[in-house]
């Protein structure tokens, strides 16, 4: 199963809205056969593998999959079908299919066809691997997701607005790693006009690779008629969005339009653009997953409107202690633990002298906004 995972992972970032699937054939404890779901649209790691190995499998040969095979015909066909035709008679499964309708499906499918079915080998790491997709086929919408990088004492700047680097280079090439798996990257007006970012997934040893770009900006403020942020410019200016609200002004969207730039006009009462409204688009146009990189007043506003749906908390061995110095995240009047925001799900890493702490975000059933926060959002 260990060797599925791997598999998997080489669709990791090309499968959306689709799950990164690893399956192969064990043939007298050897592996004879493997697939991994390269695409969306494309045949699936069941079906992949039994293509490889080019002829019927032997008797006793075990499939090992990382994700319930597919039971009903879509675009390429019930797995189930696939896999009962080839005389497979055990089946080994990590995950169970998130879709609360076809979830546990295929199993039966596969025992009532004489098929030995072994279900939960590494399913902790198998439901990990698509933390996008689970989301996207259990709600419907994109999977919101938000990375910091702190001090110890919780600190992204100190109080001059110095922060390169908090983190070391490891955690910074492992951030261009999850980059890699989200369809969409997010940030702010003010992140934009201040660091001028490419906003590009550059993984060693690959190619640098570019997601849909957001640029969170009521206003449009980061218009100007001097020099243009490069996601405005550069060649991949066609995959920069920018989100706005009415109260931005229509020749600044008329400009950005003829540059090659999309924008989307969002309603919303105030010039801070609807998260909510946001979150609709996305899934309107199946976008499953936006990783926000934005600022400490973007990522604020997430929070205060309960629209972050998970965390990437990277932390640095490394201590301000100067009450001046800039926080992550603002705009709660949390007074009791039991009001707090956590983290479910949780996993731990240390990459390099780092650590990164991630998880699903849950929302206390109290929650109050600090109205004396000054420009949240």
């Amino acid at each position: 199963m260990r060797r599925a995972l791997e598999l998997a992972r080489t669709g990791w970032g090309r499968t959306h809205p689709n799950p990164m699937v690893g399956a192969l054939i064990v043939e007298e404890g050897r592996i004879v056969a493997e697939g991994a779901h390269a695409e969306d649209g494309g045949p699936h790691a069941e079906r992949l593998a039994l293509l490889a190995r080019g002829k019927p499998p032997r008797p006793g040969a075990t499939l090992y999959v990382t994700l319930e095979p597919c039971s009903t015909a879509g675009r390429t066909g019930a797995c189930t079908d696939a896999i009962i035709a080839s005389g497979i008679r055990h089946v080994v499964v990590g995950a169970t299919d998130p879709n609360p309708a076809h979830a546990g499906r295929a199993f039966e499918v596969l025992r009532q066809a004489g098929i030995e079915v072994t279900t939960g080998v590494l399913a902790d790491e198998c439901r990990d691997l698509n933390l996008i997709f689970n989301h996207w086929i259990t709600t419907g919408g994109p999977l919101l997701a938000t990375k910091s990088a702190v001090t110890l004492d919780g600190m992204i700047a100190c109080r001059t607005g110095d922060s390169k680097w908090i983190t070391g280079e490891p955690a910074r090439e492992d951030v261009m790693r999850w980059r890699r798996l989200f369809p969409a990257i997010a940030v702010g007006a003010g992140t934009v006009m201040k660091d001028n970012p490419k906003l590009t997934a550059r993984v060693p040893g690959a190619e640098p690779w570019c997601p849909i770009r957001f640029v969170f900006d009521g206003l449009l403020r980061s218009v100007t008629d001097r020099t243009m942020p490069q996601v405005y410019t550069d060649e991949h200016r066609a995959r920069t969005v920018v989100v706005t609200t009415p109260h931005g002004g229509m020749g600044y969207v008329r400009k950005l339009r003829e540059l090659g730039v999309q924008v989307w006009i969002l309603p919303s009462p105030t010039q801070r653009v609807s998260l909510g409204e946001f979150r609709r688009k996305c899934a309107e146009e199946r976008i499953s997953g936006v990783y926000f990189e934005g600022g400490p007043t973007l990522v604020s506003q997430l929070l205060r409107d309960r629209q972050i749906d998970y965390l990437f908390a990277y932390r640095a061995p490394v201590l301000l202690a100067d009450a001046r110095a800039k926080t992550m995240l603002t705009g709660l009047r949390t007074e009791r633990m039991a009001d707090a925001v956590r983290l479910a799900d949780v996993r731990h890493s240390v990459i390099g002298d780092d650590t990164l702490t991630r998880g699903r975000v849950v929302y206390p059933e109290r929650m109050f906004v600090d109205e004396t926060v000054f420009g949240l959002g």
